[in-house]
């Protein structure tokens, strides 16, 4: 019976390594040398810098009259739960609030299309103030996320699960949002006259 040969498949050339000694010297790769630490040495480490404005959790900049990010998905479901947005928000709050948004948000309504042409006429009423984008493209989560992180004056109205997921992550940024058909606001702090220690 004659030897049968198996097939070697997907067999890879071997190369040599580029520290060995078959390599002349001057191309041969140098071994890299082990630094000692030292114990007296400082740490390096990079810790976030949280803003002036915030003591704790507590955030000095919120007070009356607030101002509140509107996203584009909570104009939607107030306008589903017959909600008067700044009235609501009034009732939630008991202060004044002027509502804000911002161009990446209005381009999103704008985009919906004609189904949501009540919510476009919302957002351009004269009570909401407009906020210019200088960012290129027109995502309003990363836009809303940036604006919140940089300014900590105000107040996120959304219905989105993600957003609120990744707000929840930036101390100091209370989250509008609507259940039972009303407006409510998670981690505002109980008393505005002192902060909490």
């Amino acid at each position: 019976m004659a030897k049968q040969k198996t097939k070697k498949f997907a067999a890879m050339k071997r190369m040599i390594n580029l520290k060995d000694h078959r390599i002349k010297e001057k191309d041969r790769a140098k071994a890299k040398e082990k630094k000692k630490k030292d114990p007296s040495e400082l740490k390096e480490r990079e810790v976030t810098k949280y803003p002036s404005c915030l003591f704790f959790q507590y955030n000095t900049q919120l007070g009356p009259p607030y101002h509140i990010l509107v996203d584009t998905n909570f104009i939607n479901f107030s306008i589903k739960a017959k909600l008067d947005i700044v009235q609501s928000m009034m009732d939630c709050l008991y202060a004044k609030c002027i509502p804000y948004i911002t161009d990446c948000v209005m381009a999103e309504i704008e985009k919906l299309g004609m189904k949501y042409r009540v919510a476009l006429r919302i957002a351009k009423d004269p009570r909401f103030e407009r906020l210019p984008c200088t960012h290129k493209g027109t995502y309003a989560d990363d836009c809303l996320v940036q604006r919140v992180t940089q300014h900590k004056c105000y107040i996120l109205a959304t219905v989105d699960r993600d957003l609120k997921r990744r707000v929840r992550k930036i101390p100091g940024v209370p989250i509008m949002y609507i259940s039972n058909h009303r407006y409510n606001i998670e981690r505002m702090p109980d008393d505005y006259g002192a902060p909490r220690f």
